[in-house]
């Protein structure tokens, strides 16, 4: 049997209720392995089959599939005689490490996982149930687009799916997991997900093609280099997760899906405490330099704190200069906001800003308490950032903190300066505990640049500039910033020993776990977008 070819029913003889099962397990084999050609072929290009996918995503022998032997009503173009069954896409729900979740999956061996009204129409009602009965959603993306034949009904269950995926934002957990080709308005859906995988060498994403970009600009580029998974994980920031294979992908979308809850009614599930939790992190006095101009990796800081030091982090290859992920504190699940001073020294742009917030406004979405790790000095000035937006953008991660009501615990361990400060969920904007560092440095900026602007005349008068600019950056580091400083007027809850960070925020976060914020009565915020 090809491709092409359907499953009749009918074939089968009905006389009786042995003849009538029969019939119908031939249906669900049909529906299944539609065409050997056509897996072979999808397994030539290094991909799975749509099943082998699901498989992997879900506990063994839990996936339930939903309108299995759905097909199009279409007719024209040769439509009519090329009625498979499933119309390109697997819907059902299985279990993760024993919790519901829902699937749609393309299948790329019929039509090319082609978007039509039917195939459509059951996306949409996967995504119905999903928000009814409070369970994430994953999507496992390996289509043509829409199904030209189709024309514009095609486009109306793009829309369909969009606005089902904006009702379920901040509800339930949306993933998409990129395993082929996305493009054209397809690509609308994972952008407004919650979490976006992608495979390398397999899958893309792009608005216009290649050949479109050739036409219309001249560019002569591939389909990797347009849209490939390193694109988007480094220079777009559509993808936060990136992966060499599908069955490591899988795994890890299995793993975010341990740490998230089922939605918004729900915390994050909790684990035993693995390791105690008043363990101390004397491997932080030497992790991080006392010198404010040395570099380190705050990754590093992370790993030592948290949970048997697992971070899963967020845009790992994305505006570096600022950390998101996820971890567990205490077996409680935490997101962790960190400059990283090893990255650009750690200044917030826009591309860091724009990561921030995002990942701020998922945590606060879903229940998961916020750590906010500060060594920054500043925001990058220059043309390009001013005129790019820096301060549009660096609203956004300031809205979000403010807007946030999870619990939300800061510790400044080195230098934290100017509005930056403020922004990485400083006391001003809403924090609910301060820890900082006997090595912190809060202030309006470094104490160099403050004793050029405060004392310039002076310093220009003075016989030997040189030794007036040292004994006036000294007053001011002596005076406005030294250590306690900020602990002195109620900027900063306590000061504490680097290798006390671990217990004393998991005591934090357990004293705010039933933390409450009324919020206003409106319709929704107006956020810088």
């Amino acid at each position: 049997m090809t491709a092409t070819e359907d499953f009749v029913v009918g074939d089968l003889p009905s006389l009786d209720i042995e003849a009538k099962v029969a019939e119908l397990a031939e249906l669900r084999a049909h529906a299944v392995s539609p065409s050997q050609r056509a897996t072979d072929q999808q397994h030539a290009k290094g991909k799975l089959t749509v099943r082998e996918r699901i498989g992997l995503l879900f506990d063994e022998g839990t996936f339930h599939e939903i309108e299995q032997l759905r097909r199009h009503r279409a007719t024209g173009f040769g439509l009519e005689d090329r009625r498979p069954y499933s119309d390109g896409v697997v819907t059902g729900w299985g279990k993760v490490f024993g919790r519901r979740v829902f699937v749609y999956a393309h299948d790329f061996r019929i039509f090319g996982g082609s978007l039509g009204e039917a195939h459509a129409e059951k996306i949409h009602k996967l995504m119905d149930l999903a928000e009814s009965a409070g369970a994430p959603l994953v999507s496992l993306s390996d289509g043509a687009g829409a199904r030209i034949q189709e024309g514009v009904t095609a486009l109306a269950g793009y829309g369909g799916i969009f606005r089902r995926n904006v009702k379920a934002s901040g509800v339930i957990p949306q993933i998409s997991v990129m395993l082929g080709p996305c493009a054209g308005g397809a690509t609308y859906s994972p952008a407004l997900t919650d979490f976006v995988f992608m495979v390398r060498d397999i899958a893309q994403m792009y608005i216009t093609g290649p050949d479109v970009v050739r036409s219309v600009t001249g560019e002569d580029i591939t389909h990797e280099q347009l849209g490939g998974a390193d694109v988007h994980a480094g220079v777009s920031g559509a993808a936060g997760f990136v992966y060499d294979t599908e069955e490591e992908c899988l795994e890890e979308v299995r793993h975010l899906i341990s740490m998230l809850p089922s939605n918004n009614r729900e915390l994050p599930p909790s684990l035993p405490p693995g390791e105690p939790v008043d363990r101390p992190n004397p491997a932080l006095l030497e992790l991080v330099p006392v010198d404010a101009n040395r570099v380190y990796d705050m990754r590093e800081v992370i790993e030592e704190i948290v949970d048997y030091g697992h971070f899963f982090e967020v845009h790992a290859s994305w505006a570096p200069n600022v950390l998101c992920g996820l971890a567990r504190l205490g077996g409680e699940v935490v997101g962790i906001v960190a400059n990283q001073p090893s990255s650009f020294a750690g200044v917030l742009d826009i591309h860091a800003s724009e990561k921030a917030a995002r990942f701020v406004q998922t945590c606060d979405a879903f229940s998961i308490p916020l750590v906010t790790l500060v060594d920054v000095p500043g925001f990058l000035p220059g043309r390009e950032q001013e005129h790019g937006g820096i301060i549009r953008h660096g609203a956004k991660l300031l809205y979000a903190y403010c807007n946030a009501t999870v619990p939300r615990v800061q510790v400044i361990l080195r230098k934290a300066y100017g509005g930056a400060y403020i922004v990485m969920d400083s006391r001003s904007i809403g924090c609910d505990l301060s820890f900082a560092w006997p090595t912190n440095e809060i202030a309006v900026m470094g104490a160099e640049g403050a004793a050029n602007v405060v004392f310039r005349r002076e310093i220009a008068a003075a016989d030997d500039p040189e030794e007036a600019r040292r004994q006036r950056i000294k007053e001011y580091r002596t005076e406005l910033m030294h250590p306690y400083y900020a602990a002195e007027r109620g900027l900063v809850d306590d000061v504490i020993d680097p290798a006390e960070t671990r217990p004393v925020l998991i005591e934090a976060l357990a004293v705010l776990r039933a933390k409450y914020s009324a919020q206003p009565a409106r319709k929704h915020g107006n956020p810088p977008v």
